[in-house]
Parts: C-alpha cells; structure tokens; sequence
C-alpha cells in the first residue's frame, strides 16, 4: 500500500516541531495516533526517519532526504486543493499566522475577531512567539511584523498607526529610586535589557527635537520575551522599554508608569506579511481584505 498524505504530513510536521507532541497538537491528532502513523511509514518504506529518545527526535540521513523531497510535493497537493476550495466561495479551512504576542494582542479585537466572526467556515491557528521566524519553511501561512522587519521576498499589508514604544516602571520603582528626566539619567537606574533575535542586546532608542540617542542600558535581568519583560516591570525589577501595545493594559491599571514620553519615538507599522510568489488561498484573501478595509 502506497502512504497516504496524512502519512507524509505527520513526518513533515515532526520535522518541523522536533516533538511528537506538538506535532500532533498542530495536527489535531493524539500524539499515539500521529506516531503510529509514522512508525506506519517507516515500516511501509523500510527506513527509519526519525532518531526518537525519550528527550528528543530529530531527522535520521535518510529522514532529511525524505523530508527535503516529499516537503515540495505535499506544498503543491496543498495548493491544489485550496485552488479547488475556492471555487466554492466562501472562505474555509485552516489560516496558520505567526506573531509575536504584543502584536497577537493589538490584532485581535480590531481584526481576528472581526474576521472569525465574518467566516465562520476558517479554523485560525495563531501562534505567538518573540522570535524572528521563515514563515515559510515553519507551515505558515502569514504573519505580522513591523514592516521595517520583512524579508524582501514577501509582500507586506501595512495597517494601523506607527508601533511607538515606551520606557515604564511600577510606581513601587519610581517611589524608591526617582524618575529619569532625560535618556542619559538611565545610566543611573536598573533597567532590563532586550535580547533580541539575532542575539544582540537591544541599545534603547531615543529621539526629541532631531536630537537621536541610544542608550546601551544595564540592570539585573536580561529576557527575549516581551511578556516577562512587562512582569519584570511590574514587580519593580528596573525600567522596561516596550511597544505601547504590550504595556497598554498594565498602564491603564496602574501597575506600570510611564517616563521619558517626550523622548521615545514612533517606528514602523504593523503590517500582515506573506508569501509573494505562492497561491493566495480564500481564507488568506479574506483577511487581507478586511485589513484592507478597516485600515
């Protein structure tokens, strides 16, 4: 018997998670079932695809060949098969979006919600994370960044206003250690610092009246994660500077406190970003068109 599709997407999509679990969990599958179907696989061909330990799986040889063949077969069933959908009209289907989880936030309410509620036929699987990724070869279908962060091979839907950031403190900080006035004060105030992606730490940027400035900031804490960084923040750990988006809610309610407002700047806009030389499916069009609209 020759393997079926599910077969071979559920050793594209181990390849991709590195885990049996979150595979199936993209899948929608159980985890036993999704291994069965591999170990199934990999009996029906005579080769083991997948080195598996109790803390890790990863690709054998002969599973990065298999892999690196099947993965642009699979991608043109796929889009075949969103080719045939959209002739029924109304969008539906899977639409997989990448976003870090300050911007999940911002797009929810005005947009992903709005748009759910539009074509109830679309099943939106959202995955946030802070980290820089190739939509591409990670199964997704879009994402949203900062337009100034797109890869030149991708089409971006700018919306929006522009992303402005903020430096906050909770009020117990300010109480014991006082306010900077002017971004140089920083030098004498903790602060927690933004390891980026690529693996840089972030230098603080400021800009007033034409004057720019960044500050190579210091203090107790480094974090990746924009999240931790606002709860570091709040339990008076030292000074965060963060889009408005991801300390919107805790500014709002008082745990955190704004300062230096005159001197931090707006940045680029958010933008939906894709493929730009793929099939558009149905549910992605949609989207985009409701972007569009609501502007």
């Amino acid at each position: 018997m020759r393997p079926g599709l599910t077969e071979l997407e559920a050793v594209l999509a181990v390849a991709r998670h590195g885990s049996f679990r979150a595979a199936a969990g993209a899948m929608e599958m159980s985890t036993s079932a999704l291994s069965q179907s591999v170990a199934a696989l990999e009996a029906r061909i005579g080769t083991r695809l997948f080195h598996r330990t109790t803390r890790s799986v990863r690709l054998t040889e002969a599973g990065e060949r298999f892999v690196a063949d099947i993965g642009p077969a699979v991608a043109d069933i796929h889009t075949a098969l969103e080719r045939a959908s959209d002739e029924t009209g109304e969008p539906s289907g899977t639409l997989r979006l990448n976003t870090s989880t300050g911007a999940a936030r911002w797009v929810m309410a005005p947009y992903l919600i709005p748009y759910l509620r539009r074509y109830p036929k679309v099943h939106l699987d959202l995955v946030t994370e802070d980290r820089l990724i190739d939509i591409v070869r990670e199964g997704f279908d879009a994402g949203f960044r900062t337009v100034d962060t797109v890869p030149g091979d991708m089409i971006a839907v700018p919306f929006g206003a522009a992303v402005r950031f903020a430096v906050v403190g909770s009020p117990g900080y300010f109480a014991a250690h006082g306010r900077p006035r002017v971004p140089t004060d920083l030098a004498r105030h903790a602060c927690i610092r933004a390891r980026m992606p690529a693996g840089h730490i972030y230098h603080w940027e400021f800009e007033r009246h034409g004057q720019a400035i960044a500050v190579d900031v210091d203090g107790p804490l480094t974090l990746g994660e924009s999240q931790l960084m606002v709860e570091a923040a709040e339990a008076g750990l030292g000074l965060a500077y963060l889009a408005e988006f991801n300390v919107a809610p805790a500014l709002a309610d008082g745990r955190l406190e704004r300062v230096l407002e005159d001197w931090t700047p707006s940045f680029e806009r958010l933008c939906l970003y894709y493929p730009g030389r793929r099939h558009v499916p149905a549910a992605l069009r949609a989207l985009i068109g409701l972007i569009k609209e609501t502007g």
